[in-house]
């Protein structure tokens, strides 16, 4: 199924430099039970973004929307 994805990160700091936001959107072809385990993820690790991006040091905010652009 196609989903879009919207990352948004407030008060972000990538290889010491401070960002004020930044949005990320994409689409992507998934399958739902992937969608589950990423939003299962999302919620209970803290260090999520962290973990999975290089050079990303800390976020202050975020929030991930998951919209399902096709019915399941």
């Amino acid at each position: 199924m196609k989903v879009k994805f919207i990352l948004i990160m407030d008060d972000v700091m990538v290889d010491d430099r401070l960002i004020d936001t930044v949005v990320l959107d994409w689409i992507s072809d998934i399958e739902y039970d992937e969608v589950l385990k990423i939003s299962h993820n999302w919620i209970s690790s803290q260090n999520f973004l962290t973990q999975r991006m290089t050079g990303l040091n800390s976020v202050g905010e975020s929030s991930l929307t998951i919209e399902p652009l096709e019915d399941f």
